[in-house]
């Protein structure tokens, strides 16, 4: 029997994924723990998986305003940077404890192969977007603080993502792993993603840009299957006439403060009803007409079969959901790899990227109209018909398959 340890920092689109491959390990017969953000464990509790907190509540840095983090100085950027790291160190070995395997997923896992390393157990780290991992053919995401040399290339803009994270990150992990009495990381983020990541992305919706790459473990989108009924109140509301259009920013602030006034207006013009997801933005209806209504927590993957379009802000998680019932999208990114979702889909022709900048009623109904268009509506039910499914079974039946012995 596998007994692992799932750990992330990141919001509900980075714990996901991980609670659809605990549920492939658990029905596998296999022992999992969470460590994760202190948002999600009455969640994880009840799903019947110990979980250890990590850090402070995300939700209260996610609503605030993200200026601090601009300034590459920032005094109190570079304490969180600290923080998340001595918390990394003093959470994760003890959550860890007994376990043969340490996944970490997503961007800030900079402490967990030095805890796999110190416990002497496997360690490997995944991640739900291709451009978190370097390649020459795609540039890094861009990161807070962070002003790239744009003209450098894709190398030279990996290279100066690597100085980036050294700057944010090098000393506090190096503190750490000396006061364990481990050698000194030369790179962090190479030290990170190991020379063997795991890719957990749908290989339509992104795929890995070099086919023939062994270095880069690609298994399909995280997906956990969501057998909830719709509420009353929302299957009456979708009933009640045309399908509607689906807004929301899930953990993300909100772009602007009548965002779902703007969004509702410029759907209103072409004729449709709208949805509001209130998510960590507390987004709320724009008026009291009886064409809008706002929802809490619900069934994604039920709802998207049943709208018109979906207009979100460029998460992985909304995009493969959205992908996967065949609803055309509308992406308004604001920052990291949403700017990369909003590229695939007007790629893939199942939607539009917003142009960057506040969205405003003109440019989002540009958006949504064409969004709408009876070509793309189609290419949005082929596309959905080679989303895969099984992404997650596979990353449970590699996992069982590691050793336990830690390796470089």
């Amino acid at each position: 029997m596998v007994r692992a340890l799932l750990s992330t920092i990141g919001s509900r689109g980075d714990v996901q994924p991980l609670v659809a491959l605990a549920s492939q390990l658990s029905e596998l017969g296999q022992e999992v723990r969470f460590c994760v953000p202190p948002d999600f464990r009455g969640w994880v509790d009840s799903l019947g998986f110990p979980v250890v907190p990590i850090g402070p509540e995300l939700r209260p840095i996610a609503s605030s305003s993200r200026s601090d983090m601009q300034d590459h100085s920032s005094p109190e950027r570079r304490r969180r940077s600290e923080d998340t790291v001595a918390a990394q160190f003093a959470t994760i070995p003890e959550a860890a404890r007994g376990c043969d395997v340490l996944l970490g997923f997503g961007a800030l896992q900079i402490a967990a192969r030095s805890v796999a390393e110190l416990l002497g157990i496997r360690y490997v780290h995944a991640t739900f977007c291709p451009i978190t991992l370097p390649s020459a053919l795609h540039a890094p995401p861009l990161l807070p603080g962070w002003e790239p040399d744009r003209t450098a290339g894709n190398r030279g803009l990996w290279a100066q993502n690597a100085r980036h994270w050294n700057d944010s990150f090098g000393a506090a992990l190096n503190t750490h792993r000396a006061a364990a009495g481990l050698a000194p990381v030369d790179d962090v983020y190479d030290h990170m993603i190991t020379n063997r990541p795991w890719l957990a992305a749908d290989p339509t919706l992104a795929p890995w840009p070099e086919p023939n790459d062994p270095s880069v473990v690609r298994m399909g989108a995280w997906i956990l299957s969501d057998e909830r009924p719709l509420s009353a109140e929302l299957e009456a509301f979708l009933i009640a006439g045309e399908p509607p259009v689906y807004f929301g920013l899930g953990s993300m602030p909100a772009p602007r403060e009548d965002v779902s006034r703007v969004v509702a207006t410029a759907a209103r013009m072409l004729g449709r009803r709208v949805i509001v997801s209130r998510g960590w933005a507390e987004l709320s209806l724009a008026d009291n007409a009886p064409d809008c209504v706002v929802i809490g927590e619900t069934n994604l993957q039920a709802l998207f079969q049943r709208v018109a379009a979906v207009v979100h802000h460029g998460g992985s998680g909304t995009t493969t959901a959205a992908a996967r019932a065949g609803a055309p999208q509308v992406a308004m990114p604001q920052w990291y790899d949403q700017y990369y979702w909003a590229q695939r889909i007007e790629h893939l022709g199942i939607g539009a990227a917003h142009q960057p900048g506040v969205p405003t009623v003109d440019s989002l109904a540009t958006a949504l109209s064409h969004a709408l268009r009876s070509d793309v509506v189609a290419r949005a039910h082929t596309v959905a018909a080679a989303v895969r499914t099984d992404g997650a079974r596979i990353a449970a039946q590699r996992l069982m398959s590691l050793g336990s012995a830690f390796t470089p």
